[in-house]
């Protein structure tokens, strides 16, 4: 396959660095929240895990009725208003910390509202994208965002923890403030495209449609369950890991953050790599290339059983960063070619609801099988879960496909 640089529209411009604003205000928060509840408030793990629920929940609960809205209103708008949202709970952590008046329900309750705020705009930038920029760019655009992405991800942690141990819980939710009004400012001036509007329908119609089209789409399908099978897959894994790490690898509390770290280095290396690899091979092996290499990263965590060194489950980790999200990459790109502009919403909401409902799946197996049988069986169980997610792309159609297929009307 064989792919050009194009210079992307200015529109897309302020998208991608409202994106990278974005991001980087999540991942800090994400980041300072459970922080300053241990180190300010005392919490325990139990209490840590209360934070984590009220942050992912609006995943499942809002993903399917923001894709809805995303196929029904100004994107442009739905974008802004989310992260209104995602700044007003960041300057509302901010007046708490300054108050002292921060408690752990209150934390649980600012972390549910500010994550509504990301569903939004999880979901209604990639049905952005397709308007703002040429299909032959989708690639190079998807990648641009994910890379903001990758480095957000990779930095915020690091930075969050540096700026409270330095200045306090304060200056994070100061930081991430100010980046979510940056993103804001820069999403208002973004130019979006006039597009018709679908004649009103019951909500569940257009939900329907959209699932269908999915279901029945002999891409979009293998896609769907490829997602399924590797969130699931991965939070097994992610159930045993710390507690493997510790007793059978012998890792302290850093060398384990380390390795955990290697996972956000090897995002922002795919992510840099992916304009260069999908150039290189035809599409169709490009989007199967995350697949692949997530085997060979569960490989190299099951071959510590054999050889217990930290740095083959930092590699690993690597190597679950850098590969999947070529894939991330490729399938998004793919979704939103074979996806009429019409229903990108409701398909973009479909995937991410699908893929967040496998994570507490992945977690509960993964729990119940390490209790029972060891940390041990999670790696071979996730290692078979990796396996059958690869089967199911290479088993698909999407081996075939050399290039892009034509866009959906």
């Amino acid at each position: 396959m064989t792919t050009t640089t194009t210079a992307l529209p200015r529109s897309f411009a302020g998208l991608a660095w409202a994106n990278l604003a974005a991001q980087s205000a999540e991942q800090l928060s994400l980041a300072a929240v459970p922080i300053v509840a241990v180190l300010a408030l005392g919490a325990g793990p139990g209490q840590i895990g209360f934070l984590g629920v009220a942050q992912t929940l609006p995943f499942l609960l809002l993903s399917i009725p923001i894709g809805l809205l995303a196929d029904r209103s100004s994107r442009k708008r739905l974008l802004v208003l989310s992260e209104v949202v995602r700044a007003i709970t960041l300057l509302a952590l901010l007046a708490a910390t300054a108050l002292g008046a921060l408690s752990v329900p209150l934390l649980a309750v600012l972390g549910f509202l500010g994550a509504v705020g990301t569903v939004g705009f999880t979901v209604t930038a990639p049905a952005l994208v397709p308007s703002l920029v040429p299909r032959e760019a989708l690639a190079q655009a998807n990648g641009r965002l994910e890379l903001a992405r990758s480095a957000a991800f990779a930095g915020g942690p690091a930075l969050a923890g540096a700026l409270v141990a330095w200045a306090g819980g304060a200056s994070a939710f100061v930081l991430a403030a100010m980046l979510s009004v940056a993103a804001v400012v820069l999403l208002w001036r973004i130019a979006e495209p006039q597009r018709a509007q679908p004649a009103a329908r019951h909500p569940l119609a257009d939900l329907k449609e959209g699932a269908g089209f999915v279901w029945r789409n002999t891409m979009l399908r293998p896609m769907l369950l490829t997602g399924v099978a590797w969130n699931i897959a991965w939070f097994v894994l992610q159930a045993a890991y710390v507690s493997y790490a510790v007793r059978a690898l012998g890792l302290s509390a850093s060398a384990i953050g380390f390795t955990l770290a290697c996972y956000g280095g090897g995002m922002v290396v795919g992510a840099l790599l992916a304009p260069r690899l999908v150039a290189a091979m035809p599409f169709g092996r490009a989007i199967q290339f995350g697949p692949a290499v997530s085997v060979v990263a569960m490989s190299t965590m099951v071959a510590t059983l054999a050889v217990p060194h930290g740095a083959l489950a930092g590699l690993a980790f690597f190597f679950f960063g850098a590969g999947p999200i070529i894939w991330t990459i490729t399938s998004t790109t793919l979704r939103q070619t074979l996806t009429p502009g019409a229903m990108l919403g409701r398909v973009s909401a479909i995937f991410l609801t699908v893929n967040a409902g496998s994570r507490p799946v992945g977690a509960a197996i993964g729990g119940v099988v390490g209790a029972s049988l060891g940390e041990a069986a999670c790696l071979w169980l996730a290692l078979l879960g990796f396996i059958i997610q690869a089967a199911i792309i290479f088993a698909s159609r999407l081996r075939e496909l050399r290039t892009l297929p034509m866009a959906a009307a």
